[in-house]
């Protein structure tokens, strides 16, 4: 098996990242790096830094030059970065040592590769949020439509109460609302790196503020005001979000993989898969996949995590851990989401398996409202106690729980408690709620 699910020819369909994929690619991460230093030499050209005969040059030379990530490997393996490898290809490629001389002035690998690294998850969270837009508005529409759609809700396995199927759709929508709603603030993290060595700007000369200010406008990006070399809370805090994106998304995956299994039925999956011998199986891979990817992603989330203590100035383990895991859990998370918002626009709940559901079981999924009924005229603990017993019985006789408890109590009124049409609660009004909100969020363009 390819060391990476999502680069193997053979496997990246079933863990497809959309447009997210072309961002962690090698070449994607010399294009951003060039994009950086070019930005730098505009930066101090413009203050006076390096002539801007060379800034203007070098950063024409870094929209146009390309190098080939593989002829750097060797000195990347060498010297852990592959910056210095790049500056020497790009001065050899710019063919004007006059100005490519210029190059690099006064920054370090890691000032390089951060803000690098900060505008590809500038894109990463563009289409992120384009993709939770989609997967809202599918989730959206599911819960309008069945807002009122009886079914059983479920807890520890079990039959609970009656719900609706939209309000089990806005459960899987609300999480997803609200990491959509928070991409902004993420975006307020995304900022330039510029501090040099051991983060204290010497090399820049005391316009290094005003430099570092520069090149964040031009970029796009945000001025820290200092150094965050060994500081990477923004790192952890983006990867966080990505794994609550992922677990979101898993939770969908978790209720759909039984709401889809032959004995329940109550969802119809579209693109499932087929068995190599069994032909009547609709196995159902996407929910499956989604969950892999949540359990990858929460254990790459805990390496990352820990590694964000950085010791010193600068730290190349702590930093090279970053490396291992951001990429993974960025795609992981976007594999999941892509998956998601294709499963909530083909899925098909089956309102006539769930009120088959709803009628088996010999009611006893209404014994709760049963219980507040009988509360009316008993003290509490005695309607559920007498609730208990119907319950006992029933089960013993095979006899529906509506039979005995109106014989039990015929001067009560108890037909709209065994219509779970009317035993919802707030089912309804949740899902109209969050379809609504989800709707507002795509106008009002939150990401």
């Amino acid at each position: 098996m390819a060391a990476s699910v999502f680069e193997s020819p053979l496997y990246h369909r079933l863990f497809a990242t959309g447009e997210v994929g072309r961002l962690f690619t090698d070449a994607a991460e010399l294009r951003a790096m060039l994009l950086v230093e070019g930005a730098l030499a505009r930066a101090q050209g413009d203050l006076g830094l390096i002539p801007e005969t060379a800034a203007a040059f070098i950063q024409r030379s870094a929209m146009e030059v390309q190098i080939d990530p593989a002829a750097l490997a060797q000195a990347t393996g060498q010297n852990g970065v592959p910056v210095p490898a790049l500056v020497t290809a790009f001065r050899k490629a710019m063919e004007a040592p006059e100005y490519a001389q210029y190059l690099h002035w006064g920054a370090t690998s890691q000032d390089i590769i951060d803000t690098a690294l900060m505008l590809r998850l500038r894109q990463w969270l563009m289409l992120l949020g384009a993709d939770l837009d989609t997967a809202l508005a599918h989730l959206a529409r599911q819960a309008q439509t069945h807002a009122h759609t009886p079914m059983a809700a479920r807890t520890y396995g079990q039959y609970a109460t009656p719900t609706s199927f939209g309000a089990v759709v806005a459960g899987w929508g609300q999480p997803l609302l609200a990491l959509r709603e928070e991409i902004e603030g993420l975006r307020a993290l995304l900022c330039v790196s510029l501090s040099g060595a051991a983060g204290t700007s010497v090399a820049l000369g005391p316009k290094a503020p005003q430099i570092r200010a520069h090149m964040a406008k031009s970029l796009g990006l945000a001025d820290p005001g200092d150094s965050w070399h060994a500081e990477r809370g923004r790192i952890q805090a983006i990867a966080a979000w990505a794994t609550r994106l992922a677990t979101a998304c898993a939770k969908m995956a978790e209720d759909l993989l039984v709401m889809c299994r032959s004995d329940v039925a109550e969802v119809v999956l579209g693109g499932t898969g087929g068995s190599s011998t069994m032909p009547q199986k609709q196995n159902p891979v996407a929910p499956s996949a989604i969950v892999a990817l949540a359990h990858q992603i929460v254990a790459l989330n805990g390496v990352l995590q820990g590694a964000g203590l950085h010791r010193e100035a600068r730290d190349g383990a702590a930093w090279f851990a970053e490396w291992l895991c951001l990429p993974q859990l960025c795609l992981g998370a976007a594999s999941a989401l892509h998956q998601s918002a294709q499963l909530a626009q083909s899925l098909a709940p089956q309102p006539a398996r769930m009120h088959a559901t709803l009628a088996q079981g010999l009611g006893l999924i209404h014994a709760e409202a049963l219980s507040f009924r009988l509360a009316e005229t008993l003290p509490r603990p005695a309607a559920q106690e007498a609730v208990k017993a119907l319950c006992q019985s029933a089960m013993a006789s095979q006899t529906p729980l509506a039979q005995l408890a109106q014989a039990a109590h015929p001067d009560i009124a108890l037909d709209d408690i065994f219509d779970p049409a009317q035993q919802m609660g707030q089912a309804p009004e949740i899902a109209l709620r969050f379809a609504q909100n989800a709707n507002q969020g795509a106008n009002q363009g939150t990401h």
